[in-house]
């Protein structure tokens, strides 16, 4: 629980502060002090008079009642200081920034629950333990440093780890990221990432409160929470960004089917984070280079110009771009002449808008104001400035903060010479703007900005799945483990996905029978094993009866074959549609390339059931293939809009059948018309 006794306490104590700042006991109260804290600041410490100028009490008994309580002391100290206090003191919030608990030991453990246990018997908030603290506008009750800007419209930064939100804050600062608030969770006993999210959420108030929040998360406790308060933060016009460490799968197990091969608690994180609309990130400085954008106005476009004086930049700068599927516009014709006529001689103008390391301010304000005004491809402006050693730079940045505030297309600026131009950067960050030292390092996070959905619709689609016959053959199962394919093929049928005409069995006459009733080719694939190609167990193309009677005796002396399916061959682009059961999301839909493309290139879009055509549509465009699917050189596309329908459908089944665990559609067959399932495997457990 987050109560105002944490947000604004009147009275603080420090359990264990001192005068050795170069210790959290000391460092913590340094901060408070420096932080400009307007209430009443406590120290408990028996072998101290004063600390940093404040008179110490020795002992916790001489204490007044207090709001709040920091402690910086041994853990086993901890839990008798958190009873004593909540019970005797009407501390009604506690910051643990102490170690030594749950995440070391099983004692820790213990005295981290007893802790626990005391603050749900009074009503208290606890953040912690092994943290950092909480940085707010209202009391700086962290040890670490640098102390970022703090302000209303700032961000939120809430954290899951101490050490890592530190060396986020040095990213953040050097680009002149401001913040309103800094979470430090820690063990997040009882207030973690999707508390704060919680509170925020439901406190919210966007005439006050910040509109971005960004997160680095190492464990999601409680994935439905998180999904539902981001994604109404964002509907409420928040914007969020987030870092999920630890979701590599080494040392894992090899899974079975194609769908447990390359599904993994990161496909998890990748459908949850695109179901609310968070936008994901993978490194501190792309974390703080997202954050800086969302500082920006917004835009909806994607089309650049670029304003620069060092050509090379500007060409990463286009080259990183457009890998993104953005766009630099050409300016060339008449415009580019009227340009040309304000700017120093060869100077480029084709955008990238080269003034030469020989322009001055002067000439700067008039590519910006082009841009501005007579570029009307343009949705936003990058300028890219640093120290040729041939200007006053102190100038051209009063020019760029000026125009920043002037001009209605948001301005990146890109100021790279951070060390030589150090206090000119510095200055102009203090005007209040970010700095975007790499170009590249901002086209990459602009692209994982575009990239990112809006948040989906949280119902599910019907549409004609036949729930309660789904749910018979379910029920119907009596085993663990993969169905036989005509099970496989019921459940297809009652969720409306089609399948190619199938027929299962041990009987030569009977396949050759129905092989001549559907005609000829047909393909014959081996029941039984579960990698079918890895054993021979596949015949494409069959034409004659002949042929067909040869390979099912073949097949049937496979090791571990059961029977023979045959099947009219059909021909199209491969596709994959697969889902994984992930303990606490639920399935995880996996679609992209099939055959053996979805193994060997894992180009996959993942997707948290159930889903929507909108994130149905969006999976699919954000695959590597997508043009593929689109049609290129002369090859006709598929049908987008049925591959995204059945995908749709299987999540509607997994719905109502959580049952299976793992299951994958390989291939489909599409063409411009159909999508067709071919092949199919589902793994149920009961």
């Amino acid at each position: 629980m987050i109560n105002k006794q944490l947000l604004t306490p009147e009275s603080i104590v420090v359990i264990g502060g001192s005068n050795n700042i170069h210790k959290p006991g000391g460092s913590v109260v340094r901060n408070l002090i420096n932080g400009g804290y307007k209430g009443v600041l406590r120290i408990v410490n028996p072998k101290e008079d004063e600390v940093q100028g404040i008179m110490v009490f020795h002992d916790a008994k001489e204490l007044p009642p207090t709001d709040l309580a920091i402690l910086v002391v041994a853990a086993r100290h901890c839990p008798p200081y958190v009873e004593f206090l909540a019970k005797e003191k009407q501390v009604k919030a506690f910051i643990v920034i102490s170690a030594g608990f749950g995440e070391e030991t099983q004692e820790g453990a213990a005295l981290e629950q007893q802790m626990l246990d005391s603050c749900e018997r009074y009503g208290c908030a606890l953040i912690g333990p092994n943290c950092i603290g909480l940085l707010t506008r209202t009391h700086h009750s962290v040890f670490t440093r640098p102390i970022p800007t703090l302000h209303a419209k700032g961000v939120d930064f809430i954290s899951g780890s101490g050490a890592t939100a530190v060396f986020i804050l040095e990213s953040a600062v050097t680009k002149g990221l401001p913040f309103n608030s800094v979470w430090s969770v820690g063990n997040g006993k009882q207030i973690g990432i999707e508390a704060v999210l919680e509170y925020m959420d439901e406190h919210f108030d966007p005439e006050r409160d910040s509109m971005v929040k960004l997160l680095y998360i190492e464990n999601i406790a409680d994935p439905d929470k998180l999904l539902f308060h981001a994604t109404s933060l964002i509907r409420k016009g928040c914007r969020i960004a987030a870092i999920k460490a630890g979701s590599s799968e080494r040392g894992s197990q090899a899974a079975s089917s194609h769908t447990g091969a390359i599904a993994s608690s990161d496909s998890a994180v990748e459908a949850l984070f695109r179901k609310a609309g968070i936008v994901r990130c993978f490194s501190r400085e792309e974390l703080t280079t997202v954050g800086c954008i969302f500082t920006l106005p917004r835009f909806s476009g994607k089309n650049f110009a670029i304003v620069t004086h060092a050509g090379g930049p500007g060409v990463m700068l286009t080259d990183a771009l457009s890998k993104g599927g953005m766009n630099v516009p050409k300016l060339d014709g008449q415009r580019a002449e009227e340009l040309k006529k304000l700017l120093l001689p060869g100077s480029s103008v084709a955008n990238p808008i080269d003034i030469l390391a020989t322009g001055q301010p002067e000439h700067m304000e008039a590519a910006i104001d082009f841009c501005e005004n007579q570029f009307d491809e343009a949705d936003a402006i990058m300028v890219i400035f640093g120290t040729p050693g041939l200007v006053k730079v102190y100038e051209v940045y009063d020019v760029l903060h000026r125009k920043i505030q002037e001009c209605k297309k948001p301005i990146f600026p890109i100021l790279p010479s951070v060390s030589t131009a150090g206090p000119e950067v510095q200055e102009f960050m203090q005007k209040g703007h970010v700095n975007f030292s790499d170009e590249v390092t901002l086209a990459t996070a602009l692209t994982q900005i575009m990239r990112t959905p809006e948040p989906a619709e949280q119902h599910v689609e019907i549409m004609g799945v036949d729930v309660p016959r789904i749910r018979r053959i379910i029920d119907g199962i009596d085993h663990d483990g993969y169905i036989e394919p005509s099970l496989v093929h019921e459940l297809l049928e009652s969720a409306g996905i089609p399948t190619v005409p199938e027929f299962v069995g041990s009987n030569k006459e009977e396949i050759t029978e129905f092989a001549e009733q559907c005609g000829y080719p047909v393909v014959l694939k081996v029941v039984g094993p579960v990698h079918k190609s890895d054993v021979g167990g596949v015949a494409l193309n069959i034409r004659s009866k002949g042929v067909l009677e040869a390979e099912f005796e073949r097949m049937m002396q496979i090791e571990g074959a059961t029977a023979v399916m045959v099947q009219k061959m059909i021909k199209g682009t491969e596709l994959f549609i697969g889902a994984k059961y992930e303990p606490r999301f639920g399935h995880v839909v996996l679609c992209g390339l099939g055959g053996i493309f979805v193994e060997v290139l894992k180009d996959v879009s993942s997707g948290l059931a159930p889903l929507s055509y909108a994130e149905a549509e969006s999976m699919i465009k954000s695959l590597r293939a997508y043009k593929i699917l689109k049609g290129t050189r002369g090859q006709k596309g598929i049908n987008r809009k049925k591959y995204a329908e059945i995908i749709v459908r299987l999540s509607t089944l997994l719905r109502f059948a959580t049952e299976i665990k793992e299951m994958d559609i390989n291939p489909l067959l599409a063409d411009e018309n159909d999508v067709i399932a071919v092949d199919a495997r589902i793994y149920v457990k009961k």
